[in-house]
């Protein structure tokens, strides 16, 4: 506990010493800034048996040996209670590749995106998003604002992933309150996790595509050093054009709404309006200020020794993207319209906004054995954040969000020989927000929070029994209000397993959750020019709480792979985001809310591989997803995808792997207030994975061909689906190699 308190005590130095600190980590990451990506790694060389972080290699892999499920959280051997996992690395990480988190992860049941922009687009979990969502690094949070709003994006970069973890249920507990939501953690090696076998591992990856003009490529280094110590440097680019879609850029209703205003400006005389409003209603294939630039950059050394390991990084984020403004959508900043029309031309009359963000980071890793007796490993884990988020109005600054935080923790986990094998630990969370600018629509607060928790696993036989439980303490406060809220919740999670064979287990899972309000939730209230929307947050909200059912079955049952999950959640004071059918400032209203809610959902896939020879597998997959949620008034739950289904099949030969898949998703009619509906549609894609060297599989080139026949989706979950509609045909090239 120690070191945990010096963790803590460092991050609240590090809050009100910004500067120098973002000098120090400028300074340090000038020496990677000419490199590029760093590309998923899950194929990185291996390390001997012997060494202290071999056994770090099996946490990638999806099912273990005996059909077991296997994460990071290895101080549990099987645990249950991550039923709901999916881990994606190697070449299913490579084939997903995508500038944003949640549409590298789309295509696994239960997980879709919020698909703003192509800037921005957030992982959504069985129909939660936001605060119901931790998008974690290594087990720490992003640190930035990408919880507060749709538009903002993740600050974690998919090209850096090692592997990819989504938790989902009761999982959820090892890193925080939103049991019912979910988290994805994304394992990379900013801070090097083993000894390359090599003198020097060089991973690369570069990716072009056609539908938005992509332009990627990235490198990594792991140098081994002596004396036990490794470094590793990472960057990354990336730069997209605006992105080409099918067919009108605008939904079926709106184009109307846009024609029926443009006829009212006509016989009124505005025959300057009116054609504005006709030209936006009738632009098609290209959505306009899409675009986006990134890069990044990342240094670390870690240094290993007997079992133990200790390492730190520092990094930074950065990207710049267009945000797709709502046509018709007069905002009241009027100033950013001339700096817009002098930069674009085209598009004359046309408001743009972009935001610019950027984030410092520092983290610190250690691992260190403590023998053979009931206490195996301590674990400690630190990031610190200097966040900075800017929203441009044409040329103008309109708001600026600031954010610097730490999050630490430190877990002590029991030997796996034990009867009762598990893990204890305690989890801080600091941050402070602040914004200025005309549309500042969240109050400067600081957030608190300090947590501690256990997981618990009883049984070697076919019945297995896990528990989890967290108690959080989070005080949340604003000085220019004069407001602040303290607020205790406990959360837990039993769940009851059975092995039917080695392989295939089937239980349950029950779980009682609370969270806290964010100080978004309750203290918003000001327009947001990127969402297009006046929000109003609600300073005297509860704690939300829930029960939740999960039945599952899992494993390998001969030459099929199964995955089958049943949910149910009933929410009290359950917390959302409303449109009111008001408006204010010329933007329509949404308000933060509160009541009961009742989320019910199944999802699963199953994969046959019905033709196994030495020198050629085929195998078929089915995968699916259904959720209804609904709140105690009997209205619905806003922005609730609809039905989903894919089938594929692939063949393997060794050299090369071919993929054919049909997704279809349904209509969604089911919506709340003021919500409109969203048509369904089907996407045809393919992909070939080429392996020219047999002798060395590290080397791979992807083809693929996604939406073949450019037909117009749109997501039902994302806010800006009636204008942003989903991308057309595309054709992409990618090449990965690790030497």
């Amino acid at each position: 506990m120690v070191a945990f308190a010096w963790i803590a005590a460092m991050g609240r130095v590090m809050l009100y010493h910004t500067v120098t600190l973002r000098r120090a980590l400028g300074a340090s990451l000038s020496l990677f800034a000419l490199s590029y990506a760093a590309p998923s790694m899950a194929q990185q060389a291996s390390v001997p048996d012997d060494s202290p972080t071999a056994e770090d290699d099996l946490h990638n892999r999806r099912i273990g040996p005996d059909g077991t499920i296997i994460v990071s959280a290895e101080g549990l051997r099987q645990f249950d209670l991550l039923a709901g996992t999916d881990v994606i690395s190697g070449e299913e990480l490579d084939s997903n590749m995508d500038g944003q988190i949640g549409e590298v992860l789309a295509h696994i049941p239960g997980v879709t995106a919020t698909g703003f922009s192509p800037g921005a687009s957030r992982p959504i979990l069985r129909g939660f998003s936001g605060e119901r969502v931790k998008v974690l690094v290594d087990g720490i949070g992003a640190i930035d604002v990408s919880n507060t709003s749709a538009d903002h994006a993740v600050s974690i970069d998919p090209l850096t992933a090692e592997s990819i973890e989504v938790l989902r249920g009761p999982a959820v507990l090892l890193y925080g309150s939103q049991a019912i939501g979910g988290a994805v953690n994304v394992i990379d090696k900013r801070i090097p996790r083993r000894v390359p076998a090599e003198d020097v591992h060089v991973d690369a990856m570069v990716r072009a595509n056609t539908v938005a003009d992509l332009r990627e490529g990235g490198a990594s280094i792991d140098l081994p050093v002596g004396g036990g110590f490794v470094v590793h440097a990472d960057g990354l680019y990336r730069k997209t054009d605006d992105l080409e879609v099918p067919g009108y850029v605008l939904s079926d209703n709106l184009r109307a709404d846009l024609l029926a205003d443009a006829d009212e400006e006509e016989e009124e005389g505005e025959l300057e309006e009116a054609e504005e409003l006709r030209e936006a209603a009738n632009a098609r294939g290209r959505l306009f200020n899409s675009g986006t630039e990134t890069w990044a950059a990342n240094g670390g050394v870690a240094f290993f020794r007997g079992g133990s390991n200790l390492g730190i990084s520092v990094g930074v984020y950065d990207t710049f993207y267009g945000v797709p403004i709502l046509p018709g959508a007069h905002h009241h900043h009027e100033e950013g319209e001339e700096g817009a029309e002098e930069e674009h031309g085209e598009e004359e009359g046309a408001e743009t906004v972009n935001i610019g963000l950027r984030q410092y980071r520092a983290d610190m890793r250690g691992d260190i054995l403590l023998g053979d007796g009931f206490f195996q490993r301590l674990k400690i884990r630190a990031g610190y954040s200097d966040y900075t988020h800017t929203e441009f109005e044409g040329d103008e600054v309109g708001t600026v969000f600031d954010v610097q935080g730490i999050e630490a923790r430190a877990e002590i986990l029991q030997n796996p020989d034990n009867v009762l094998r598990g893990s204890t630990g305690v989890q801080l969370y600091l941050r402070d927000f602040a914004a200025e600018g005309a549309e500042a629509y969240v109050a400067p607060n600081r957030t608190e929070q300090l947590s501690v928790f256990t997981l618990q696993e009883y049984g070697d036989g076919p019945l297995q029994l896990e528990g989890a439980l967290r108690y959080e303490t989070t005080d949340v406060d604003s000085v220019p209000l004069g407001i602040e809220r303290d607020f205790d919740g406990v959360s837990g999670a039993i769940g009851l397993a059975y092995e039917l064979t080695p392989a295939f287990r089937t239980g349950v899972n029950v779980s009682r959750v609370s969270r806290a309000p964010s100080a978004e939730e309750l203290f918003s209230n000001g327009p947001h020019v990127a969402t297009q929307q006046f929000e109003v947050g609600d300073v005297d909200l509860e704690m939300e709480k829930a029960w939740g059912v999960e039945l599952f079955a899992r494993g390998t049952l001969g030459p099929v792979d199964l995955s089958l999950a049943a949910y149910r959640s009933w929410f009290d004071d359950y917390i959302y985001l409303s449109e009111t059918g008001e408006e204010e400032d010329e933007l329509p209203v949404f308000q933060y809310l509160q009541q009961g809610a009742t989320y019910t959902g199944i999802e699963g896939q199953v994969a046959w591989n019905f033709i196994d020879t030495p020198g050629f597998d085929m195998t078929a997959e089915l995968r699916g997803e259904y959720l209804d949620a609904e709140l105690d008034d009997g209205f619905n739950v806003p922005r609730i995808p609809p039905l989903s289904l894919a089938g594929a099949l692939e063949a393997d030969t060794g050299n090369i792997t071919l993929r054919g898949e049909v997704e279809w998703f349904d209509d969604q009619n089911d919506v709340a207030p003021f919500e409109t509906p969203t048509e369904g549609f089907t996407f045809v894609n393919a992909s070939a994975i080429w392996r020219p060297l047999p002798s060395d599989p590290a080397l791979s080139v992807i083809f693929k061909a996604e939406n073949i026949f450019d037909e117009q989706g749109r997501r039902h979950s994302s806010f800006t689906k009636d204008f942003v509609p989903l991308a057309g045909r595309n054709f992409s090239v990618a090449v990965r190699m690790s030497i």
